[in-house]
């Protein structure tokens, strides 16, 4: 149980959102993990595999084996609460009995993250790292404030023992001049007394002088301390403008709320010091006050970002946080406004307020504090751009590369400064569109934008052309993300995105090194999401004809795959092998499925109304695996009528037909010469055909 000990060293540094993650409260929660830890650490999970299915039975084995070392574990557990909670754990687990394979492959993946938090190889890691060294800083930091406080009560006590002996040793001299006897008594109790006094003044000085190195030190680190607390503030915008296309992202921003607080609260205790040991140097007290005035003002926050493509007249929602919230003065509320501005203008918010160049509605929102989630936020709920005032254009360049920004402001006063400051923040850029058929192009400016700029640019500049590599990783990564798959795209699918985006169908050489300029990536429109056939790979997805020949060669009449589709934006097909009539075999493609077809008919009962295809690729009959996505028919609720059910016939358009003598059938045809174009990339929501398999299959 080495695994598990070290993970418990690092589980109190991680955020809620990524222990729950982690260890799944309704499967797998991080008590099972916990309790029977040193037997999941000695079972062989690594070899494990989705497409070994005749794992089934060990993965049963290891199954039960669990479930009773945890229920033994209940047992002998003397605390009544913590019984039954186990007991009830053991009981959901019980849920895998029909997919044991799957709760092995579950355990094997916790195990494998846990490995990569320990070793660093987790993103995880490098921010549990930071917080372990910010708090060592900040830890630090406070020792030295508390030690600048110690000394300076000290030294108070030390001055007022010093005063009263001053006093005594006046009295005693005063007295000593007119005293006759024991002249040499009294001259010994004034000269030690003089000693003393000087021990006293000496010890001052010397504390004086500790103090004031001190002083600088702990401003010195807490400049230090500050500088990474904007440096990682700057990682959580990066990290949030990097989600936007599919790169992991922790939203929580109660560490940086808590980091903060604790700035503010020793910039205050520092400047405290400063007045009460009448130290105020212009040189301390100007770098605290630029360091105050930083925080302050780098504290406003765009917690959830607005839609990155906005149509006008549209409703939008956005959320700004205040990470001072709560030392912010009481008595008078304070109102964000927002407002949208142009890329000119974000490279001078200094100057933002003169020219507007659109209309926001419902454009501000009082700063609260939420007590239960000890956030300060703005809520703008439903905020719209009437209008918007474009810049002139370059050459070709269209409206949907022209990039805006949200512009959120307010004054404000903290609790202990005297002066208020004005705050303000800026979304990350959006693209203004007045009809949806600007999206597909809006959003490419978007994703190449959060894709290829780099960190701290001039508003909003980015590359005009980047190595195909990078390209594919964010393809790659946008793909993955919406369709909510962790099955990266394959050498295939790589290769074929790579010969549309070039236009060169023929070309089977590497495109890693070739740039893809912002012209080429343009015309490409976003990926499918919301498959979770892709999510459980039962779609192969993007491949090319060269390619599918290549894997449906030598297969058996009837192997099929889905695959997305060349000529339809959006749509899935379905290509098989075909016996030809002298007894050779052929690919065929099946017209594709639109989204609208799939709210017709579901993916999985179309598949099984054509007889033509029996196996999926490579060699799973179809029915074993489909077969739970079948819907049956129902009886119809209305007497006296017939009922009626739809199925797809391939192969039997009739265009001769008359619209109203067509069968009562949902018909497609087969087609060979698809029109290929770049516009494949079409985001389709096919919900209506979701379906959540956990059977083995061997691509995407």
């Amino acid at each position: 149980m080495t695994q598990w000990i070290h993970m418990t060293q690092m589980l109190q540094h991680l955020p809620y959102e990524t222990v729950s993650s982690l260890y799944p409260p309704n499967s797998f929660p991080i008590e099972v993990r916990h309790y029977i830890s040193e037997w999941i650490e000695n079972q062989r999970w690594e070899d494990f595999s989705q497409e070994k299915v005749e794992q089934e039975s060990q993965a049963q084995i290891l199954l039960d084996q669990g479930i009773s070392m945890l229920q033994s574990v209940a047992q002998q557990n003397a605390n009544v609460v913590e019984k039954m909670k186990l007991v009830q754990m053991s009981r959901n687990m019980e849920m895998f009995h029909q997919q044991p394979l799957k709760f092995a492959l579950m355990v094997r993946d916790i195990l494998r993250q846990e490995r990569a938090l320990i070793t660093g190889v987790s993103p995880f890691y490098q921010q549990f790292k930071s917080l372990i060294s910010n708090k060592q800083d900040v830890d630090q930091l406070v020792l030295k404030v508390l030690e600048v406080q110690e000394i300076r009560k000290k030294m108070h006590q030390i001055q007022e023992e010093l005063n009263w002996e001053r006093q005594n040793f006046e009295s005693a001299h005063t007295q000593g001049s007119f005293q006759q006897n024991g002249l040499d008594s009294a001259n010994a109790e004034i000269k030690k007394l003089q000693t003393h006094i000087q021990q006293l003044e000496y010890n001052i000085q010397a504390m004086a002088t500790k103090r004031s190195q001190l002083l600088k030190e702990s401003m010195e680190l807490l400049g230090i301390c500050q500088t990474r607390f904007l440096n990682r503030l700057n990682e959580w915008r990066w990290e949030q403008r990097k989600a936007a296309i599919g790169f992991p992202f922790d939203d929580n921003l109660s560490p940086l709320q808590t980091w903060a607080e604790q700035l503010l609260g020793m910039n205050g205790n520092l400047r405290q010091e400063l007045m009460l040991t009448g130290e105020l140097t212009s040189e301390l007290q100007e770098g605290l006050s630029k360091l105050v005035q930083v925080l302050i003002e780098s504290s406003l926050i765009v917690d959830k970002q607005p839609p990155q493509v906005i149509k006008t007249q549209s409703k939008f929602s956005t959320t700004v946080r205040y990470l001072l919230g709560e030392k912010v003065a009481p008595g008078k509320p304070v109102l964000v406004k927002a407002q949208i501005i142009n890329e000119m203008q974000a490279r001078n918010l200094a100057n933002v307020h003169g020219d507007n160049v659109g209309e926001l509605i419902n454009n501000s929102a009082v700063l609260e504090h939420n007590a239960a989630t000890k956030s300060t936020c703005s809520n703008f709920r439903n905020m719209s751009i009437k209008k918007i005032k474009r810049a002139d254009r370059k050459g070709s360049e269209s409206v949907t590369e022209e990039k805006f920004a949200l512009l959120f402001s307010s004054e404000i006063n903290i609790t202990g400064c005297e002066t208020p400051y004005r705050i303000q923040v800026i979304s990350q850029p959006v693209v203004v569109i007045v009809h949806g058929s600007q999206d597909n192009n809006a959003v490419a400016t978007i994703i190449w934008d959060c894709a290829f700029s780099e960190r701290d640019r001039i508003p909003f500049v980015v590359p005009d052309r980047v190595p195909w590599r990078m390209m594919y990783t964010t393809l790659n990564s946008k793909f993955t993300s919406e369709v909510g798959t962790q099955h990266n795209l394959d050498q295939y699918n790589q290769h074929f995105l790579a010969q549309k985006v070039f236009d060169k169908p023929d070309f089977n050489e590497d495109f890693s090194n070739m740039m893809v300029s912002w012209a080429q990536f343009s015309q490409v429109d976003r990926l499918p999401s919301g498959s979770v056939f892709c999510s459980n790979r039962l779609i192969f997805g993007f491949i090319g004809k060269q390619h599918l020949h290549l894997i449906l060669k030598d297969r058996p009449n009837g192997t099929f795959l889905l695959r997305f589709s060349d000529s339809e934006i959006g749509g899935i097909t379905i290509a098989y092998v075909s016996a030809t009539e002298n007894g050779g075999q052929k690919i065929q493609n099946i017209q594709p499925f639109t989204k609208r077809d799939l709210e017709i008919r579901g993916l999985g009962d179309r598949i099984r109304d054509i007889d033509h295809i029996t196996y999926l690729y490579p060699e799973f009959p179809k029915h074993d695996v489909f077969r739970k996505f079948y819907t049956e028919p129902t009886l119809s609720t209305n007497a006296g009528y017939i009922p009626v059910s739809l199925q797809l016939k391939v192969g039997m358009l009739n265009a001769q037909l008359p619209v109203r003598h067509l069968p009562s059938t949902c018909e497609c045809h087969l087609y060979t010469e698809p029109i290929i174009h770049l516009r494949y990339l079409r985001k389709s929501n096919l919900a209506q055909a979701a379906i959540t398999p956990n059977y083995p299959n061997t691509r995407l």
